[in-house]
């Protein structure tokens, strides 16, 4: 005769074993450059122009042009004509 904590165990076993087969729905990323999040990487670029250039980079400017355009042109520290637009003169 097979207790009730047996008959117990199994059912809670035999619940956990359906929950976690159940399908998952999943809603990737934007993968544009081989899986790679294009806004992050544009966001990251803007914060290391921001650290070499300091005060003279709108780093906060750069980062919403990332979101305004998708990421669509990524800055590149080392290339002034990328970054222009958030480059100031200072006083």
């Amino acid at each position: 005769m097979v207790s009730g904590k047996t008959v117990f165990l199994g059912v809670c076993l035999l619940v956990f074993v359906v929950v976690n087969n159940a399908p998952v729905k999943a809603s990737p990323q934007i993968e544009l450059m081989g899986g790679y999040d294009i806004i992050g990487i544009c966001i990251t670029n803007c914060a290391q122009c921001k650290k070499m250039y300091g005060a003279f980079f709108e780093g906060h400017l750069c980062a919403e042009a990332c979101v305004q355009f998708k990421g669509k042109t990524i800055p590149d520290c080392e290339d002034l004509s990328s970054i222009a637009p958030f480059l100031n003169k200072m006083n």
